[in-house]
């Protein structure tokens, strides 16, 4: 990276409909692809982009997310002057930290004036993709934009919920939706901004003393007319995770090659913690197809177009098809899914069958006895 990049993960007030799945933890640490994390996307991207400093804002249910990002070492992130900073809110108070993201970025604004980067690049954690930011720190210099808006065009609409926004044929954003009501436009916004630092402190600081506390609905919507704000049209993969419908078909697209492909490895490789386990062991008798298995499974009966995390049972005469068993998932004899989400720990008894449909998969939370 030629310039000096801060990377903001804001996790306040992210919107989330995954229901059970975001019971117990925070949107950014839901399982995703067999081994992943949905955070691990964005933040493999800014390090893959040249960016050392990391800061994840965090909001409720971060237990999870501290546990998975550690030091950030599986990231590289370990450094002692740079590296990753996991920022929860400065107190405990409900009203405070229901407050939006530019109180809490005023909270640590120590943060921000200790370091010396030049630009930062604020992100959501739910935005599944492969980008190359420096790229995008290329296009807001070249341009002259005060904010640059990481978009992606798109005809078919999103299962996910995200903004729209109308870009002018100069690329200049000219609106934003205010929250995700009825603009009409092929244009979504990725939740991702490109600012000078000392920008982003003087829009902060502005906004609270106007009493206005909201990053997109104040900093930037109600000044569309005063700054150069343009958008940056992203032309990889994308998934926008944040409802249960969109979970599930963007783990389902992982099982198509070239999705695969461009989404884990273009333009670069996304990270996760590491956890050692053996190998997935297949009996005689299983039978997979069209899977994706992770690692320290133990499989002796049928899988197909499904998603199996670490340490996933399938007993013998037991059927997984179309659905997503997470971590130490037990699947018992003779039983039966079908276009499924089972959560970590899940164990299913013998001879129990189990449908959900399509566009409303059946979802068991943590821990459940079937």
């Amino acid at each position: 990276m030629k310039h000096k990049v801060l990377g903001v993960i804001n996790l306040i007030h992210e919107t989330d409909e995954l229901e059970r799945l975001t019971q117990g933890r925070c949107l950014a640490t839901v399982p995703f692809g067999a081994r992943y994390r949905l955070i691990d996307f964005v933040l493999s991207s800014m390090v893959n982009s040249g960016i050392s400093n990391v800061a994840v804002f965090a909001h409720t249910k971060y237990r999870s997310l501290m546990d998975h990002l550690g030091s950030g070492k599986h990231w590289d992130l370990q450094h002692r002057q740079s590296g990753l900073f996991i920022l929860p809110p400065a107190t405990d108070d409900i009203q405070e930290i229901s407050r939006g993201d530019l109180y809490h970025f005023y909270q640590h604004r120590d943060y921000f004036k200790r370091s010396s980067a030049e630009f930062v690049v604020i992100t959501r954690s739910h935005m599944v993709c492969n980008i190359d930011f420096e790229d995008v720190i290329g296009f807001h210099i070249e341009k002259g934009a005060d904010i640059t808006v990481v978009c992606k065009q798109q005809n078919d609409p999103f299962s996910g919920k995200a903004r729209k926004v109308k870009m002018g044929d100069d690329g200049r954003i000219k609106a934003i939706q205010d929250h995700y009501g009825r603009m009409i436009s092929d244009t979504t916004s990725m939740e991702m901004y490109v600012m000078r630092k000392e920008l982003l402190m003087e829009l902060v600081e502005t906004s609270l003393a106007q009493g206005h506390d909201h990053f997109v609905k104040h900093a930037i919507f109600s000044r569309l007319d005063q700054l150069n704000v343009y958008g940056y049209q992203y032309e990889g993969y994308l998934g926008v995770v944040n409802t249960l419908a969109s979970y599930y078909e963007h783990n389902m697209n992982l099982l198509k090659p070239n999705v695969w492909r461009e989404l884990f490895f273009q333009p670069g490789p996304i990270y996760t913690k590491v956890k050692d386990a053996p190998p997935t062991r297949y009996s005689s008798e299983s039978k997979v197809k069209n899977s994706l298995i992770g690692n320290g499974c133990r499989i002796e009966g049928t899988v197909i177009n499904s998603i199996l995390f670490r340490g996933v049972q399938v007993e013998k005469g037991a059927v997984v098809k179309d659905s997503i068993i997470m971590q130490n998932g037990q699947i018992g004899l003779n039983s039966h899914i079908h276009y499924s989400i089972l959560d970590k720990d899940v164990r299913v008894e013998e001879a129990r069958d189990i449908r959900g449909v399509g566009s409303s998969p059946f979802l068991a939370g943590k821990r459940k006895l079937i």
